[in-house]
């Protein structure tokens, strides 16, 4: 049995035995010793979530920027917490005293160094998305059958039990047949600016390491940290950001399947000029049959670019999903709850609770049983998602309204008439800035690959480059 019929067969079993030679044996009350991996923006929340959680340990810290990394030891010894501290991601690996690391890097880092820790026999939590590109999300899936350690994704949904009970729930069919899940990231997000000339990274960051299997490139923004993500190299846009969360919970409720048979993608980066790359509105379709995925991002306000405004929001919902169905549908965010309502718009009937994300990986660890559910496959498939849906984008061409309308299937069409007011209310005329219709791609799940036309400028984007010395431990 291969690695990939591995996976997919131990998704139908649920849970998966993860009895790597090289991981650390634990007793029964031995806590796990972890180490976190990047947290000047989510890492910090991990670092909170061990600190709390039961038959865990934080033992050790590791960023490219000594700055932050000095500032965060010093303020957990000042608590009582002291840790090791690494700059080199690679000597923390390599550590007899870590069992595991949280990952919460830049994305262009997340698999190499999740590879890199699974390789030395650690476990693993990685951030969404668990890869920056297709190729290597698959690298990460097949690299957990081969050494045999728990590899956990950072879509918290997937530990709400709200969630849980309510897709259970509705596949009963409670509701009618489901006909379309849908996810939304309609999230303000300011220009990050443009600057004359590059910048240079700050003194206290090592750019190498920071860089990874990137290119030294040059400094192209304002802010270094976190505005990485709306640039090519480094991030996904707010659709391989915020939005492989909503991706997994609607790949979830049609049943967790693989990739789609086709996407098609419409977006630009529209409301200023800045130093970002990637699409801040965004619409995306997902030809899963028989219930497509239809996802959409805004990253302008409700009006007049003004951000005191508000977000939009479809059905309540402004970053989560509504699960439509016959009879009505399914909606809910980032609390801990879901309602159901009728097709009147009458809330029918409410789901609760939700468990640490951070303590489910943490057990699974010590019970050496993961759920599938949380696997590095289920994560990467839910990136590919997004993935995918940038491809479309990236390879696509300016076109008018009218033929970005027609180019989309009824269901979306509604969405594509809701984006031009949205555009219209933000004083953007789609006559004068165009966006961009992507290209209609044929996908093979099976090989993860494109087919068909536009296959081969596709193809090309599913695989990123690592320069020499930060390959992808395969």
């Amino acid at each position: 049995m291969n690695r990939r019929h591995f996976l997919t067969a131990s998704a139908f079993a649920g849970t998966w035995c993860l009895l790597s030679p090289r991981a650390r044996a634990l007793g029964a009350n031995e806590d796990l010793r972890v180490a976190v991996i990047g947290f000047n923006s989510r890492g910090k929340a991990h670092i909170d979530s061990l600190l709390k959680a039961k038959g865990a340990r934080l033992v050790a810290l590791c960023d490219a920027d000594s700055a932050v990394l000095d500032k965060t030891a010093d303020e957990l010894a000042k608590k009582g917490t002291v840790v090791a501290k690494y700059g080199d991601y690679r000597k923390l690996c390599e550590s007899k005293e870590v069992d595991a690391v949280v990952i919460a890097t830049p994305n262009h880092t997340h698999t190499l160094i999740a590879m890199t820790a699974a390789a030395n026999g650690k476990h693993v939590y990685v951030e969404k998305p668990v890869s920056h590109n297709v190729w290597e999300g698959r690298q990460l899936a097949e690299a957990q059958a081969k050494y045999k350690v728990n590899i956990h994704h950072g879509f918290q949904r997937r530990s709400e039990t709200c969630w849980e009970d309510a897709l259970e729930w509705l596949k009963e069919g409670q509701i009618g047949r489901m006909t379309l899940a849908r996810g939304f990231c309609y999230k303000p997000r300011p220009s990050i600016g443009k600057i004359g000339a590059p910048a240079k990274p700050p003194a206290t960051v090592d750019y190498d390491l920071w860089s990874g299997p990137r290119e030294l490139l040059p400094v192209k923004r304002t802010k270094f940290h976190y505005d990485w993500h709306w640039q090519f190299p480094y991030g996904n846009g707010d659709l391989g950001n915020q939005g492989p969360h909503q991706l997994d919970v609607c790949r979830w409720a049609i049943g967790d399947p693989a990739l789609p048979k086709a996407v098609l993608s419409v977006g630009g980066r529209v409301g200023y000029e800045d130093d970002g790359d990637w699409a801040n509105t965004q619409l995306v379709w997902l030809d899963y049959d028989p219930v497509p995925v239809l996802f959409e991002v805004r990253g302008l306000p409700k009006k007049g670019v003004d951000y005191k405004s508000g977000s939009d929001a479809f059905k309540g919902e402004s970053i989560g999903n509504v699960i439509e169905c016959e009879g009505g549908w399914l909606a809910g965010g980032h609390s801990a709850g879901c309602e159901v309502f009728d097709k009147d718009g009458k809330v029918v009937k409410e789901f609760k609770g939700t468990k640490s994300h951070m303590q489910e990986w943490i057990d699974a660890v010590h019970s050496g049983k993961q759920r599938s559910i949380h696997s590095a496959e289920s994560g990467h498939l839910s990136a590919a998602l997004a993935h995918i849906g940038n491809i479309s984008w990236r390879t696509g061409a300016d076109a008018p309204m009218d033929k970005i309308r027609s180019a989309f299937a009824d269901p979306a069409k509604e969405a594509i008439d809701r984006l031009a007011k949205h555009l219209e209310a933000n004083g953007v005329d789609p006559a004068k800035t165009p966006l961009k219709l992507g290209a209609a791609l044929a996908v093979d799940a099976k090989a993860e690959r494109f087919t068909g036309p536009g296959a081969e400028a596709a193809n090309a984007l599913l695989k990123g480059d690592y320069r020499k010395g930060f390959e992808l431990p395969l």
